[in-house]
């Protein structure tokens, strides 16, 4: 249709004339709320970025000589990482007379991705860099399918406090009625 009764039709029901492909031969032309138009697309691209994952590398620093319970504790904190989906740098740091054991650390090294191979595997082996050695570990897990996971648990959390709400989350808040019984 020519342009002035696009225009004229435009206006009757108060939207807007916007050209789609100008391009084409002849140019296509849409009518729409343009307004509303760019709100929603604003909106599309900002949920695009809140679900978007930047990958991450989170750094774990160990020694050859490692107390168990250190060891357990430095797992610990690695297989969090691995579950929210970050990839973990494994560093073990040697010193001194250390340098010349470098089996010591990459024992430590084989032992912490066997224990961890359920939620990640070994992304790069591990080498000895100087008076270092390093592995890096990756998530089974991607990032967002990890955040997804974190985010359906925080509702569940919600939902059953909503539903609960006398009740107190941590059981060490939870409120003892400490007073004697009234005696008759």
């Amino acid at each position: 249709m020519p342009l002035a009764k696009a225009l004229e039709l435009a206006q009757e029901y108060d939207l807007d004339l916007v050209e789609v492909a100008a391009n084409a031969r002849p140019p296509v032309c849409k009518l729409m709320d343009y307004g509303k138009f760019k709100y929603e697309s604003a909106m599309k691209a900002r949920e695009a970025r809140k679900n978007q994952a930047h990958t991450v590398i989170k750094e774990m620093k160990l020694r050859p000589k490692i107390d168990p319970h250190d060891y357990d504790t430095k797992k610990g904190h690695v297989v969090r990482f691995l579950k929210q989906g970050d990839k973990v740098k494994i560093t073990i740091m040697f010193r001194g007379r250390e340098q010349s054991r470098p089996e010591l650390g990459y024992r430590l090294l084989q032992r912490l991705a066997e224990d961890v191979q359920d939620l990640g595997f070994v992304e790069s082996n591990p080498k000895q860099d100087g008076r270092n050695m390093i592995m890096v570990l990756g998530p089974h897990k991607k990032k967002t399918e990890a955040m997804a996971e974190a985010r359906q648990a925080q509702e569940a959390r919600k939902a059953e406090a909503k539903a609960n709400p006398g009740r107190s989350q941590n059981p060490a808040e939870a409120e003892v009625d400490t007073e004697a019984p009234a005696e008759a």
